[in-house]
């Protein structure tokens, strides 16, 4: 009698239990991996957007011989100012004082604050000059459009915008400025 010999050449097929169960768990591995990935995205997203700041530039005036310009933080997070950029009639001035010569008035009745480079929470203002001096008053009223204020700020995840008294931010790479434009109070 002779005796039949088997292959026991093993053959996969996808109608087999434990096909279907190593291929079933495959697919909930992926959906398991994206949700992970997508999760780690909205979650980075929404801790960039819970520490953003917002620059706005305004001014302030009254009685006729007082007047400031304000900085104010109106994001969720802190604003790291890198720069200030400050200009009268397209010409760069180093400090508040220089606008005082260019005006021909005595530098009287000022007070600054820093704000080239500072750190400004949010939900907070500095005043970058408060000015009371009727003279400075009636001359700078008069040529307040030829004054130009840009900060360049960043959120502390380094994301960075530029922003002008027109108070739009524009996202930029990075704040950068040449010393000869920057503004040192």
């Amino acid at each position: 009698m002779q005796q039949k010999r088997y292959d026991m050449a093993i053959r996969y097929s996808f109608k087999n239990p434990e096909m279907i169960i190593a291929g079933s768990a495959l697919i909930v591995s992926l959906i398991t991996a994206f949700v992970s990935i997508y999760s780690a995205f909205i979650d980075r997203a929404y801790a960039r957007s819970s520490v953003w700041p917002r620059i706005e530039i305004a001014r302030g005036h009254d009685s006729k011989s007082y007047f400031r310009y304000l900085v104010s933080n109106n994001g969720t997070g802190p604003a790291l100012i890198q720069y200030a950029r400050v200009t009268y009639n397209g010409e760069a001035i180093p400090n508040w004082q220089t606008l005082f010569a260019k005006y021909g008035i005595a530098n009287e009745g000022m007070a600054q604050s820093h704000i080239g480079t500072t750190v400004l929470p949010a939900q907070k203002q500095i005043n970058p000059v408060e000015i009371n001096n009727a003279a400075f008053y009636s001359k700078h009223y008069s040529q307040d459009h030829l004054i130009s204020i840009e900060l360049c700020y960043c959120s502390i995840y380094n994301e960075c915008w530029l922003v002008d008294r027109e108070n739009q931010p524009q996202p930029v790479a990075q704040c950068s400025i040449d010393d000869s434009q920057r503004f040192l109070q």
